[in-house]
Parts: structure tokens; sequence; C-alpha cells
């Protein structure tokens, strides 16, 4: 088959031929259809540091697809071929005391598909039985392809009761878009992103923000005013992984308000303890999704009407990968999606 891989140390990845996967007793073979790119592998793409201390070449890198099962384990019955299916990229020991009680996403032995495990960026991908998401009747293929992501916003947008609240979503990534549809969707009064980038806040508009800022011309205390706000936000998703964004947030929470983290930081921020404590404010770390309690979530909000579409702004074949992978990192971009099938070639 062929499969992206990061063949060795250093930037880049290559388009190769490699074995078909090995399939165990306890496995689901799926075809790939569609993949999207995730922040994890430009990461790994560009050979950063964190690539560099996580990654062992060579690898086939990706974790967000939708593929059809092609071969079954003899232990697997409820998955046979041509199903629609995603994976959790989250591959868990199922011996912890988390697994056991049923709590996988907190299973601190993960091995992440595509990053400790051959990846989905391929046209066969095998997972455990476990892992395999069986896709409801109606779900559209490209956003069975983002279920992944999806599930980080999902987990995140409802870490706190947002029916009703106001929120403020710092950073308009492909996740913070997801993420700023489902508040929506789930009935927040006020919702408003903040985010540098013009192209980003247009889309944000389109998710169902309230209100756009630019963090660079406008503070969220004028925000509030405008919006006739007087307590602040009652809950924050910090997806941006920036210092001044998640300071901002903590300032302008309301009292007993939660901030739910998703963006991962560069390097080390100092908080001011004293709005933490003095408003009791509740800050969660958000890794993930919740296996599969998301998956189910995400499922009933799209055929509820959910449409997080908009959020896929570009499309290639996976023989485009180079440009693919350029779209991805440029700003004027939400998700972007590589197509496995048919190959070009034949």
């Amino acid at each position: 088959m062929l499969a992206l891989v990061k063949a060795a140390p250093g930037p880049g990845l290559r388009l190769e031929t490699v074995p078909d996967p090995e399939v165990g007793i306890n496995d689901v073979l799926i075809r790939v259809q569609k993949t999207g790119i995730c922040g994890t592998d430009l990461h790994i793409e560009s050979w950063d540091p964190w690539a560099q201390r996580t990654i062992v070449p060579p690898l086939i890198v990706g974790h967000e697809f939708v593929g059809r099962v092609v071969e079954t384990g003899p232990n697997v019955t409820d998955f046979h071929a041509g199903d629609l299916v995603s994976g959790e990229g989250h591959v868990v020991c199922g011996r912890c005391r988390h697994c056991l009680a049923g709590r996988r996403h907190l299973c601190a032995h993960t091995i992440g598909l595509g990053v400790g495990r051959a990846g989905a960026f391929a046209e066969l991908v095998a997972l455990p039985m476990a892992n395999v998401w069986h896709h409801w009747p109606g779900i559209d293929d490209e956003v069975a392809a983002i279920f992944d992501p999806f599930g980080n916003a999902v987990h995140t947008a409802l870490a706190f009761p947002v029916l009703g609240e106001d929120v403020l979503v710092s950073g308009a990534g492909p996740i913070g878009l997801m993420a700023t549809a489902v508040v929506r969707h789930a009935g927040a009064r006020f919702v408003v992103v903040s985010e540098p980038n013009a192209f980003r806040r247009e889309l944000a508009r389109r998710m169902g923000a309230t209100v756009v800022v630019d963090p660079h011309v406008q503070d969220l205390a004028s925000v509030q005013a405008e919006l006739g706000m007087v307590e602040g936000f009652d809950v924050a998703l910090e997806m941006s992984g920036n210092a001044s964004a998640l300071r901002a947030a903590i300032g302008n929470m309301a009292h007993g308000g939660g901030v739910a983290i998703l963006g991962i930081p560069t390097e080390e921020i100092s908080l001011d303890i004293n709005e933490i404590v003095f408003k009791m404010l509740t800050l969660r770390g958000i890794y993930g999704r919740e296996m599969y309690e998301t998956w189910y979530k995400m499922t009933v909000m799209v055929q509820s009407g959910l449409d997080i579409r908009p959020a896929i702004t570009h499309r290639f074949s996976f023989l485009e990968h180079e440009e693919a992978f350029a779209a991805a990192r440029a700003g004027e971009s939400g998700k972007v999606i590589m197509d496995w099938t048919p190959r070009a070639d034949g």
C-alpha cells in the first residue's frame, strides 16, 4: 500500500510503498477514504523539538480518518466489510485503574495512532476493535473524517454547562471553530471568539460567533460592554496555547466561572493565582475525547442539525500532500482534508 511516512529524522514526509498492516485477532482493517491534517501532523512534518523527543522513525503518520472495513480478526463480531468507520486515536492499555473503571480517556499508558504506532495516512490502517467507531447513517463522510478533532472540540465545549451562558473562545483554529458551533448549538447566549487572524475570524462568524474580536485591537472588557455583560464570561474555552490569551480569559471571567484548556503552550505560563482564588474559578485541562461518550454526543448533535462543514476549507488528493500540509500550516485555512480514494494512478 501507499502511505505517508516520516522516514528518517528531519523535516518532511515521504509517500512510500509499505507492507499492508497485519490484522490481529482483535483488529479491524480499514480502507482509508479521507483524512484530516492535525496540528500534531504539522509538528511531525516540520520535525520540531516535540517531534524530535516523541517520534521514532520510520513511522506512518496521521490519526484523523474515515474509511470502510475490509477485514476483521476472528474475535471481531461487531464490524463487517463495508461498514463506514472512524477510529479513536488513543489506544489505551485496558488494564489500569482508569481503564477498568470505564474512564479510558484518563489512561496514563495511551499510545497515539500516528504517533506511537502506524497511523492513518495510508491506504489501509489497522486498529483494535475497541478503537473503531461505527458511524450512524447519514453522517457526511468529510465530517466523519474529522470526528477526532471534532471530539476535542465537543469535549472542551461541554466541559462546563453552556446553556444560557456567555462563552469566550480563545483561538479560532479548526478545533476552536468547531467548538464555537457546538456551544452555539448547545444554547449559549453570547459566543465571543478572540482570534488575531482575519480569515479565521470570518470563519468564526460563519460558525455562529456572536462577536469576533482581534485581541491586538480590542480588549475583552470593551466587548463585554458592547454586549451589555456585567459580570464577565461564565465559560472560557482556551484553544490557542497563547499566554496572553489565557491571562485575558482569566481576567475577564465571572465569579464561579469555568475555563476549559485545550491549547498547548510552547513554554511555561505564569498566572495570577489571586484571580483564580478570589473569583473561585475552575480550570480544567482537556485531552482527547471521552471514550465513547463524546463520540455519541458528536453524532447526535450532527443528527440534530449541528453543521461543522464550514470549518473545512481545503481539499486535496493524498498525492498532493505537500500542498495540503502547506495549506494547513498557512493562516488562511480551516480544516484541510486529503482524499485517499480512488488513487489517481489507477
